[in-house]
């Protein structure tokens, strides 16, 4: 199936890209993508080649993909900001045909060129020699289980590393569209709308955008590198905005990025827990916000809210469409369905992760609910057990952060000769809300008994975290709690 030149046919001269002072339409989109998809052919890139990417989000990267995924050449977005030694270790296990950059870079025993290079290659003049067949009027319509194409490799998106290894999981064409399907079926996103692409396109939550504005008609817009959340808000007529967190406090600390949130038809939160009082001066700044669960496997959402939350809540929402959802006996959340991705890539072979039931084992612990609703408690990497008991640490922290003056919270076990582990708790406050250690304990006593309650507390400035990811470092925490020289809790 030829998504973009059927995005071309449906949505026509409506802008696909917006950036600072240009607009790209989906007819030109098409036509930049069948051009960059000849210049590919042309350098012996062909359909099911691996082409990798180093780059930070612009349009030319935009372009990019939707041109190798004209071509059919699986794309491999890489996190650029890895150090030099880990980018060469991630390629030699990719073994890609092409590295592309945005810069002069080069990668040992890689052929590497430059997205300069590529988009110079499709200027005219350059095009004879192709045999590459313009498949821009073959646009099908989409019924599932009969397109042709659907099952064809798309992607190759390395998953945060939660557990300390990055994985490569490939995705399928259906993968990515009937999860885009489900995420418009719940958050209406089209023609006359704008989603910042706020997230990098590393990350499934950056390139899932791109099939959900193809399928829609919405539109992308792509700030200049290191522009402010505030300044795109200011500067590109958004609809719609992914925020994680840490972005949306940031925001909402200003009354003229509240007036402009407010003004969004969806506000898309995801990434961890979310502290209370975030949440209660969103509710109370009346966004509309909505929460989310998803993962890299399942090609980015599982389950979000239905509407605009009025009121704290535990839930991540309801389970989408095109997506089904299982509780082992253990508490382990199953997932399966079109979005599921093929297998992880190792060794140049793919490595499917279903159980023999076809359930792919998210290693997440929570709940569903009769109405569909799902809850999600922690990892299953991260219990630990304390006096007999399986204690998750991201109850602890959801706990942690429901206290007034508490941002952010991350709790791991230490040894103890009478219980086996207890938590210890690492936490940010808010300078002028900061609570004391004893309102602390006393608060975490009401709300998950004493067993739960860390017995010791440790202040954070800022967060270490995993390499090019927003994520704590469990394992540097875990270090640091357990050595016998801790400094005593700051007063």
């Amino acid at each position: 199936m030829d998504i973009i030149g059927r995005a071309a046919e449906l949505f026509g001269n409506s802008p696909m890209l917006r950036m600072a002072g240009s607009n790209i339409s989906f007819i030109e989109c098409n036509r930049e993508a069948q051009a960059i998809a000849k210049s590919l052919c042309r350098r012996g890139v062909h359909a099911g080649d691996i082409v990798a990417i180093a780059a930070t989000n612009s349009g030319e990267m935009l372009l990019l993909l939707l041109g190798l995924l004209k071509a059919g050449i699986i794309a491999a977005p890489l996190n650029y900001r890895f150090p030099q030694h880990l980018l060469n270790k991630t390629l030699e296990k990719l073994r890609p045909r092409l590295v592309v950059t945005s810069n002069q870079e080069k990668f040992s025993a890689v052929s590497t060129t430059t997205l300069a290079s590529i988009l110079d290659d499709t200027a005219p003049g350059k095009e004879s020699g192709t045999t590459l067949e313009d498949n821009t009027n073959t646009a099908a319509p989409p019924e599932s289980g009969t397109v042709k194409g659907m099952s064809r490799s798309v992607t190759i998106i390395h998953s945060s590393g939660s557990s300390g290894e990055a994985k490569a999981a490939l995705h399928s064409f259906a993968n990515h569209w009937y999860n885009a399907l489900g995420s418009n079926e719940n958050i209406p996103f089209g023609a006359g709308d704008c989603w910042l692409l706020s997230l990098p396109l590393y990350h499934i939550g950056g390139y899932s955008l791109l099939f959900r504005s193809l399928i829609s008609g919405g539109a992308l817009a792509i700030a200049e590198p290191d522009e402010s959340l505030a300044h795109c808000m200011m500067n590109f007529p958004l609809t719609h905005l992914s925020l994680v967190p840490t972005q949306l406090y940031r925001l909402l600390a200003s009354q003229k990025n509240t007036t402009l949130l407010r003004k969004l038809k969806a506000v898309l939160l995801g990434g961890s827990a979310a502290p209370k009082s975030l949440i209660e001066e969103a509710l109370r700044q009346h966004i509309p916000l909505y929460l989310s669960y998803g993962s890299t496997e399942m090609a980015s959402q599982i389950a979000t809210t239905p509407a605009p939350i009025t009121a704290i809540q535990q839930s991540s929402g309801l389970l989408l469409p095109y997506r089904e959802l299982s509780i082992a006996n253990d508490g382990e959340l199953l997932v399966k369905g079109p979005c599921l991705f093929q297998g992880y890539l190792r060794g140049g072979l793919i490595q499917p992760q279903t159980d023999n039931d076809g359930w792919f084992h998210t290693a997440d612990i929570g709940s569903l609910s009769e109405k569909g609703e799902v809850t999600v408690l922690g990892r299953k990497d991260n219990m630990f057990i304390s006096g007999g008991e399986n204690i998750h640490p991201e109850e602890i922290e959801k706990a942690l952060m429901m206290i007034d003056g508490v941002l952010e919270a991350v709790v791991v076990a230490v040894s103890d000769d009478e219980y086996g582990q207890r938590p210890v708790a690492f936490i940010q406050s808010i300078e002028e809300e900061k609570p004391d250690e004893q309102a602390i304990i006393e608060a975490m006593h009401t709300m998950v008994g004493k067993l739960k309650t860390p017995i010791r507390f440790f202040p954070v400035r800022q967060w270490v975290t995993l390499p090019g990811s927003q994520k704590s470092d469990r394992a540097w925490y875990q270090k640091e709690a357990s050595a016998p020289s801790r400094p005593p809790l700051e007063p």
